[in-house]
């Protein structure tokens, strides 16, 4: 699998040194001591400033986390391991001894073993120095019931606000220590995704087929707690919720309320992650909660394509540090959950103002069109795939269900209002490049003022190359459409036409430059012998118009 890198032993140290120069390192610094040293330190800390230092860390390759909550209201600094693995004991003492003053030091701590035993060692030979020094350890998964060390995931983070406003505001140790232990107890975290994740090794292979999915993972590539069927956004998230549902302690009510984390895991798509906000709000749990993070990246598993969500019950107080503002850009802060806002639509031109009216004939061939175009979505996307964004087809195939589902409001007697009627349906309905040209030819040919509709949809066809700005010859749909609607308006046969069409897309497969389009960015070595997609789909759309076909 190909990756950006030099090498596995310099990938931390290398990151480390790009945070520090990014924007969102600007407040940091690192100890010297690379690479077995490997501590991230808010610049402005001053460890005789009377308030108490929250240092975390762990193995790296959960950015942002930890390294980037570093800053004024969470971390004082971060200790990074190698690639998911702990880091070493004099790297800790050496993060402990950098910001503890006579108020202390918390370590916040996941629940991993190699974790426990460098955290705890260290602060042992902290405190032997006279350094106060407490631990807290985070145990948020819920995946595996009855296991005597839940893992420490996703809910980490909350644990780094939480702790890092009380530390803000003064706090002592014993209080930081106290209050951060109780909310500790109150996090629940899922995970789920669709892959595990590449942890640079040579040999690498996925262990989940395209129809597999895995429920209650940790963040480290290791197998998910179980193996559940690929299925739709709003499925996958509902088994997540319900799971969290589940463990909510016999106390807790329907009338108490819960911050959410949306945590996306490494890859997945920012489009994806909000759409699997929208799922939560359709699950049971929703119900339950009063605060909002995310959806965004707080602590990955490298490029695990995956969500985990982290629960907390509210009080005031946790409520009131979870609110709190922070200098780390990396935590996003937290919202009122909310419906969303939606203000009047302004009036819009009516689609439909001309009446219905039938035409049998007419009729046939829109039908015989729009199933052509839905019948071909997957080969032209097929097509488009190989020299531009693979969409062609499905965005052809949108135009027809448009067309297809407002056949009986049409006013399929009438050219010139047909022609302004799928002007104003393109418009609104469709998407697209395609549909827009589209929506352009049809509008403009509707309101032309010439008396044959051939003639007002060569003038639609000149609009659509002015707004378009394409040609024919630039390997593009206007390449089979021009000379069709060419044949049309010189009243030629139904042959002749779809010879026309047909005989302009076949051209485009010698092209060796698109003028216009996605293709005029690809190679023409990627265009030999590839017809254009838009163009063969006009020349299907009227091979399959032709009357009797």
């Amino acid at each position: 699998m190909k990756r950006f890198l030099n090498s596995r032993e310099t990938l931390v140290t290398e990151a480390l040194d790009g945070l520090l120069r990014s924007p969102a390192g600007a407040g940091l610094c690192r100890l010297d001591g690379y690479p077995d040293i490997r501590v991230i330190l808010r610049k402005d800390w001053d460890k005789n400033c009377g308030k108490v230092a929250v240092l975390s860390g762990g193995g790296s390759g959960h950015e942002p986390a930890h390294a980037g909550f570093a800053g004024q209201g969470m971390l004082t600094g971060a200790v990074c391991g190698s690639l998911f693995a702990s880091p070493g004991v004099d790297a800790i003492l050496a993060g402990i001894l950098a910001v503890t003053g006579e108020a202390g030091c918390l370590l916040v701590v996941k629940n991993y073993t190699g974790d426990r035993l460098n955290f705890g060692l260290a602060a042992e030979q902290a405190r032997d120095l006279g350094l106060k020094v407490d631990m807290v350890i985070v145990g948020d998964d819920i995946s595996l019931p009855g296991h005597r060390h839940s893992r420490g995931v996703a809910g980490t983070v909350l644990a780094h606000k939480i702790a890092g406003h009380l530390a803000e505001s003064g706090a002592s140790l014993e209080k930081v220590t106290a209050f951060t232990r109780d909310a500790i107890s109150k996090i629940r975290s899922i995970g789920l995704s669709l892959s595990d994740c590449y942890t640079y090794d040579e040999e690498y292979e996925t262990r989940l087929s395209e129809n597999e999915a895995e429920l209650g993972l940790g963040i480290h590539g290791e197998p998910g707690a179980r193996r559940i069927d690929m299925a739709d956004a709003d499925t996958l998230m509902s088994l997540a919720a319900d799971a969290l549902l589940a463990v909510l302690p016999d106390d807790s009510t329907k009338d108490s309320k819960h911050a959410l984390m949306l945590n996306n895991l490494g890859t997945t798509s920012v489009l994806e992650m909000s759409l699997l906000l929208e799922a939560f709000s359709k699950t049971e749990l929703s119900s339950r909660i009063s605060l909002i993070a995310g959806p965004s990246h707080f602590l990955t598993a490298l490029d695990m394509n995956g969500f985990s969500l982290s629960l907390i019950e509210l009080d005031k107080d946790i409520e009131q540090a979870l609110l709190s503002p922070v200098g780390p850009t990396a935590w996003t802060g937290m919202a009122p959950w909310r419906d969303p806002s939606v203000v009047p639509l302004p009036p819009m031109p009516e689609v439909f103002s001309a009446p219905p009216s039938a035409s049998p004939i007419l009729r046939g061939v829109v039908q015989r069109g729009a199933a052509v175009l839905l019948e071909n979505e997957d080969a032209l996307n097929a097509l488009d795939a190989k020299i531009g964004d693979g969409d062609a087809g499905s965005t052809f195939a949108e135009t027809a269900r448009v067309i297809q589902d407002s056949l009986d409001r049409l006013p399929l007697n009438d050219p010139k209002a047909l022609m302004q009627t799928l002007g104003r349906l393109l418009a609104r309905h469709a998407g697209g490049s395609s549909a827009a040209l589209l929506s352009i030819m049809f509008s403009t040919a509707g309101h032309s003022t010439q008396s044959r509709w051939q003639a007002a949809l060569t003038e639609g066809l000149t609009a659509m190359q002015t707004y378009g700005g394409a040609r024919e010859g630039d390997r593009t749909m206007l390449d089979a459409l021009i000379p069709a609607v060419a044949a049309l308006d010189a009243e030629k046969d139904w042959n002749t036409v779809v010879a026309a069409a047909r005989k302009g897309a076949d051209a485009t497969a010698k092209m060796q430059k698109a003028a216009a389009g996605r293709a005029s960015y690809v190679p023409s070595a990627h265009l030999d012998n590839i017809p254009d997609p838009g163009a063969e789909a006009i020349a299907r759309l009227f091979e399959a118009m032709k009357p009797g076909s």
